[in-house]
């Protein structure tokens, strides 16, 4: 393995820029969040901000990141993999919403975001197209020889998976407020989307992405071409289910709690019986006042 790396630069394996870029969000988030003493960041939350940087620059800036380019393709998936589903859901969830409610107040920002996320559906579609176009072996193969093009679809796709999960946390409802049941939802049918190319990556017995064909066996004798496509469809499941289903089973634990708050709870206009929310018309209010 060693005898590999001495052929690239050391800036590829040591990712000055990914170093750069970590550097400058953990002194931002520690100026800008933590110190101020309004936003009341929990410990959660900076855990969950410093293990989305952390895996970032383990993703991004290490010898992994080499690997990823040009060995295994594996190790792609696994890259594009934590980043979406797991450094982007961490990133959202470590901001507070006090910070957040201070950012979108009263600002042009706000009216962009909200016209954004008022229509999730696109964003789902356009999010899982691009992967599965992504990891497609015709399109995969004409975009790796050009550098920028990759760099430009992965950094598409990563601002894509970040306004997927936005939509599902919904860390602010002053820019987007969707049910419990839509969220729910749409988490369902955004796992769905992934599952064909899912699928073909696992079972395909056809070396596909050239690149990696090339180089296969150099880094890790037993992975072949084949086995090593077989290993990326399956992380990419893993992580994308994982995920998928710890956000999934999230959202059905606060729509219950929301539930069993309103339940019994009245007002003029609403009856909430058993989780059932019942909206009063002016004809009900009428029958309900007379005697029998």
């Amino acid at each position: 393995m060693g005898s590999l790396f001495t052929n690239h630069a050391w800036y590829e394996l040591l990712g000055p820029v990914s170093l750069v870029i970590a550097v400058v969000l953990s002194y931002w988030y520690i100026n800008t969040i933590i110190k101020p003493s309004h936003y009341n960041v929990t410990s959660t939350q900076k855990t969950y901000f410093f293990t989305a940087v952390i895996l970032f620059y383990l993703m991004e800036g290490t010898p992994f990141a080499v690997i990823a380019d040009h060995y295994l393709f594996s190790a792609l998936s696994l890259q594009i993999s934590v980043m979406c589903f797991i450094v982007m859901p961490l990133f959202i969830l470590s901001l507070p919403k006090q910070y957040l409610d201070v950012f979108f107040w009263h600002h042009k920002r706000s009216k962009i975001a909200k016209l954004i996320f008022a229509h999730p559906w696109p964003l789902a579609v356009a999010f899982n197209g691009l992967v599965t176009i992504f990891f497609i072996p015709s399109f995969f193969n004409m975009i790796h020889e050009f550098m920028f093009l990759q760099f430009f679809c992965e950094v598409l796709v990563v601002t894509l998976a970040f306004l997927t999960w936005w939509i599902i946390i919904e860390p602010s409802t002053e820019i987007s407020d969707h049910s419990y049941f839509m969220r729910a939802a749409y988490v369902f049918f955004t796992a769905l989307f992934l599952m064909p190319i899912g699928i073909f990556l696992l079972v395909v017995q056809d070396p596909n992405y050239t690149t990696y064909t090339e180089v296969s066996g150099e880094l890790i004798p037993v992975l072949t071409a084949v086995y090593d496509q077989q290993l990326a469809g399956g992380l990419l499941k893993f992580l994308q289910l994982t995920s998928y289903s710890i956000a999934l089973y999230y959202l059905l634990k606060m729509w219950g709690l929301r539930e069993e708050e309103n339940e019994g709870k009245v007002d003029d206009d609403t009856r909430v019986v058993q989780g059932i929310v019942i909206k009063l018309n002016d004809r009900n209010r009428r029958n309900k006042g007379k005697k029998r």
